[in-house]
């Protein structure tokens, strides 16, 4: 831009010429003002403060702060201890300017640390492997009134082998319905494993104690992870997404009667998308192998009848698979 400012000025002049190509005059001036060779842009050291404390007083400080009496107080009481043993190092804000230029500005004490949560991994390959329990709550007849359902899932056959309504939420509740399940289904000691939430409730003594007796294996979510128990949470929404899932039940017994139904409807009823569209009942009770035989059977048929309208392969229905996992392991873990 100055060569242009240059070569039209010598036509119409510095000032004109600047003004059509919108140059200011001042940053013509300058940019064609020689730069002394010796001019070099270091930037001017800032004049040391009168007041400032000299190396030997910083270090005296952060020393005395860092010793074994004062590194769990804070800078203010090992100010106000110093001042009582007639000692004055500095201010309050020095200590802290201090520990902030050496980067100790933190909390200095020793605190204990949770240890990370094993991520659960769990695999079932049969029913009564593998069982994920949850309790729910249900709005009763007025605002601010639930109904609690407890509700435990074998997540390879998704049967729900027992629930149970409550008025309210707790431990004696949910070891009744866990005992009375494991003897319902017959399981023996070191058969079972139990997953849960990390619940008032699923954490309790009482569980916990009713889990040692029978010899079941317990085994938790971590905090704040729910993909961790997505069965559990799967059932519950299929539960209340049902068209007649009321938005408030009547009373305690209306409640009762819908949960009554509604098990009764997913266990034997429900064709269930994530076990090969068979209802739990059949998976839980074995009778799955028979069932896709027949199903299999029908698709031969009709692959005899008309084989040109099954352009890739022959028809097979869906198969179970061979296992259902909670958080399935790496393959790392699986070769190792």
């Amino acid at each position: 831009m100055l060569r242009e400012v240059d070569e039209l000025g010598v036509h119409v002049g510095k000032r004109r010429a600047c003004r059509t190509l919108g140059v200011a005059r001042a940053s013509w001036y300058r940019w064609r003002r020689p730069v002394a060779a010796d001019v070099v842009n270091v930037p001017t050291p800032r004049k040391p403060q009168p007041r400032a404390l000299c190396e030997i007083e910083r270090q005296r400080i952060l020393h005395t702060l860092t010793e074994p009496r004062f590194c769990d107080l804070a800078p203010a009481a090992v100010y106000a201890i110093l001042l009582d043993e007639g000692v004055y190092l500095g201010s309050i804000s020095t200590f802290y300017r201090v520990l902030r230029t050496n980067e100790q500005v933190r909390e200095r004490r020793r605190i204990a640390t949770h240890p990370p949560m094993i991520k659960p991994e769990l695999v079932a390959t049969r029913p009564n492997e593998v069982w994920s329990w949850d309790v729910t709550r249900l709005a009763g007849p007025v605002k601010w009134t639930w109904f609690y359902l407890y509700v435990i899932l074998d997540i390879f056959s998704r049967y729900v082998v027992g629930w149970t309504l409550a008025r309210r939420e707790t431990a004696a509740v949910a070891e009744e319905l866990i005992r009375e399940t494991l003897e319902n289904e017959g399981i023996v000691a070191g058969q079972l494993v139990i997953h849960a939430d990390r619940g008032g409730q699923q954490t309790s003594k009482t569980v916990a104690e009713l889990y040692a007796d029978l010899g079941v294996t317990k085994s938790f979510s971590r905090p704040h992870t729910s993909n961790d128990n997505p069965f559990s949470e799967a059932q519950f929404k299929t539960m209340k997404y049902r068209p007649e899932f009321p938005a408030r039940f009547g009373s305690f017994f209306e409640a009762t009667a819908f949960c009554r139904d509604f098990f009764g409807w997913y266990n034997e009823q429900h064709y269930h998308s994530g076990i090969a569209l068979l209802t739990p009942e059949m998976v839980h009770r074995s009778k799955a192998p028979a069932i896709l035989t027949r199903r299999q059977a029908v698709l031969d048929l009709a692959y005899a009848l008309h084989p040109e309208r099954f352009v890739r392969k022959p028809p097979q229905p869906l198969q179970l698979r061979p296992a259902t996992y909670i958080n399935p392991p790496e393959y790392d873990s699986l070769i190792s």
